[in-house]
């Protein structure tokens, strides 16, 4: 693969995780002051299932958040996104969404036209524009070591492909700084991706609209941080950073539970 830009963006809006993170967060609070805590919705990416947001996840429950980790199909972006924005659906009250990864594109396609939903956070996700693709921001700067030699690729049904993460190259491409003991069960029951979502087009994005938090990952293998900068950079997000590999909800999820509770004030 080759990349048309190599430069970091000069000037970026990123505040380093740490005490910012670790205060104490606000009540989170509806707007019409019922206070009334938002529903989050955790949403995972490819190569993972729901249980990367446990860490997350008992935290903000712990604090009095409804919380739901739905199934990402993983099938392709116009699909993944519809089966979302049917759950999104079917939720009352403010809605905060959370991806990660392939996560971000459905939630920046499922939730244009909610008016529910009052925040998007991404953790070291995709925040596409409309007609941009995976790929394409993939590689839009240099350091991904998901490229398709690192992927072993299994056929289903007439004519499509899954993708999946080589056993070998599991842990230092996508969780590098976890414990292998933990990344070989990741890797075991990782979920795999179609392949043609790689390729497939983004529509209008809701972050045009609704509020952004983005958490990057300094170490990231899969998502090259400066990727990550550019699209939270382009989303007017509030973008934090920490020292983490591509699965920060897993490896600081105190850190992302926090950022998750500032976007639901």
């Amino acid at each position: 693969m080759t990349t048309t830009r190599r430069g970091l963006l000069a000037g970026s809006a990123a505040v380093v995780v740490g005490a910012a993170l670790d205060a104490p967060a606000a009540q989170a609070h509806t707007g019409g002051g019922s206070g009334r805590k938002p529903t989050v919705v955790l949403v995972h990416g490819a190569f993972a299932d729901a249980s990367g947001w446990n860490g997350v996840a008992s935290r903000l429950i712990r604090d009095g958040y409804p919380v739901i980790a739905p199934p990402n199909p993983l099938r392709g972006v116009a699909s993944d996104s519809a089966y979302l924005a049917g759950i999104l659906a079917t939720l009352s009250g403010p809605l905060v969404l959370v991806a990660h990864s392939y996560g971000g594109i459905v939630v920046t396609n499922a939730a244009t036209g909610n008016p529910n939903v009052k925040a998007l956070v991404y953790v070291a996700a995709f925040v596409p524009d409309q007609g941009e693709t995976l790929l394409g921001l993939q590689t839009k700067y240099p350091g991904s070591r998901l490229s398709e030699e690192a992927l072993d690729f299994r056929p289903y049904g007439e004519g499509l492909v899954d993708g999946y993460i080589k056993k070998e190259l599991f842990h230092d491409v996508f969780a590098g700084d976890l414990p292998r003991a933990t990344t070989e069960l990741m890797w075991a029951g990782q979920r795999p991706a179609d392949v043609r979502a790689l390729g497939e087009p983004s529509g209008a994005p809701a972050w045009k609209t609704i509020p952004s938090w983005y958490l990057v990952g300094r170490d990231d293998q899969v998502l090259p941080p400066a990727a990550q900068r550019f699209m939270a950079r382009r989303a007017g997000a509030h973008t934090f950073e920490a020292d983490t590999s591509h699965v920060a909800m897993i490896a600081q999820p105190g850190a992302t539970a926090a950022l998750v509770k500032r976007a639901a004030r």
